[in-house]
Formats: structure tokens, sequence, C-alpha cells
């Protein structure tokens, strides 16, 4: 299994680094090299980091710059105490559950447990990004995004498939605030499919009920 995983992770860096040289040469030929683009690095298909692409970073230095980065995502929202008949709301669909406040709270906390709390980390940064007007810090988000979610040397990397990517690869030349729209609906698919129905059988939001039920004790 270690071998088949390692050759699996050389494929998807090759496909990286062709991506990677694709892109460089469409932004020469268009006249929009970056300044540093001749170090850049071969797994960020938006070139924009000053790493060369013979250098790969070390996983601490990768996880310290994800942690440093997502301290904003952690914090988008206050988690609002939800009321029992929010809580009860939720079970009706996947929508109402994120368009709650304490809803996403709880929905975040269960895929903690399950360690994939980085699908709904992406698709609030996306939902942020969305929001954003000023050119200068959209593009700024869209490289953060790209590092911290879609780059194969991210700790919270999620998954996507070829198209989605190869979409995504094409947003880059010209960021804009949808420019992890399609990647983002596709996160959204798969934790409604996947992740919302064991959420909703789950002890996590069975005990957040009964809490939610039992009456507040007396003075």
């Amino acid at each position: 299994m270690g071998s088949e995983r390692q050759e699996m992770r050389k494929r998807q860096m090759q496909v990286h680094q062709e991506a990677a040289a694709s892109v460089l040469h469409t932004r020469h030929r268009m006249g929009n090299t970056p300044t540093n683009a001749s170090n850049a690095c071969c797994f960020c298909w938006c070139c924009c980091c000053s790493c060369s692409c013979l250098t790969v970073r070390s996983e601490d230095e990768t996880i310290q710059r994800f942690e440093h980065r997502t301290e904003g995502i952690t914090n988008f929202e206050e988690s609002p105490k939800a009321t029992l008949d929010d809580a009860n709301s939720w079970t009706m669909s996947f929508e109402r559950l994120m368009k709650s406040a304490a809803g996403r709270a709880a929905f975040r906390q269960f895929l903690r447990t399950e360690f994939s709390e980085e699908n709904i980390m992406f698709w609030l940064a996306c939902e942020e990004l969305k929001k954003e007007t000023n050119k200068t810090v959209v593009e700024e988000k869209v490289r953060q995004i790209y590092e911290d979610f879609v780059s194969i040397l991210s700790p919270k990397e999620v998954s996507l498939d070829s198209r989605v990517r190869e979409v995504i690869n094409r947003n880059m030349l010209e960021p804009t605030s949808h420019t992890f729209e399609d990647a983002q609906q596709q996160i959204y698919t798969l934790m409604q499919r996947d992740s919302y129905p064991r959420f909703i059988n789950s002890v996590t939001y069975t005990d957040l009920l009964k809490s939610l039920e039992e009456p507040p004790p007396e003075p």
C-alpha cells in the first residue's frame, strides 16, 4: 500500500508540474508573466510563489503556513447557540443546515471528528471570497485558497476531480471572486451526499438535541 501511495503521489506531482508549465507558457504568450515566474513553484498553478520549482517545501513548513493562513477562516463567524427549533430543522435539508450559523458550527465540529473539516473550511473561504470586490485583495485570497486547499502540498487539500482542477487552472490566469465556483459546488455536493447523512445520525447531533431539550437548571 505504501508503494502504491508513493506512485500515485508521483503521478499527481507530474500532472501539477505539467499544468504549471502550461499556465506559465500561456501567460508568457499573453504578456502576463509574473515578475517572479522564473522561480515559480511547479506545484502552484498560479505561479505566485517565489520558491524554486526544484525545492519542495518541508511538511512542517507547509503545515505552519497553512495554520497561520487559516486563522481567519477559523474565525469567520461566531458560533451562536442553536435553538431547538433551529436544530430540528436541519434534518429537512442540507441547505437549511448550511444557512444556519449554528448549524454550520455544529456540522464543522462533526467534520473535525471525521478528519474532513477542510471541506467546510474551503466552502467558507469561497463564500468570503465571493463577497470581496477589491481586485488586489481578490487575487491574494485566490492565491491563499489555492495554496491552502487545492495544492497537493497542503495538509488540508480537498478532493477535486481532474475536470474541476482544469477549470481552476484556466481561472487562475485571471483570478476573480468566482475562481473556485465549480470546486466549491463539488465540495458542497460531496458534503451533502456523504457527510450530511452521517451527521444527522451522529452522536454529535443527537447529544445537541438532547441538550436543547433539557430544561435550564433552576436558580
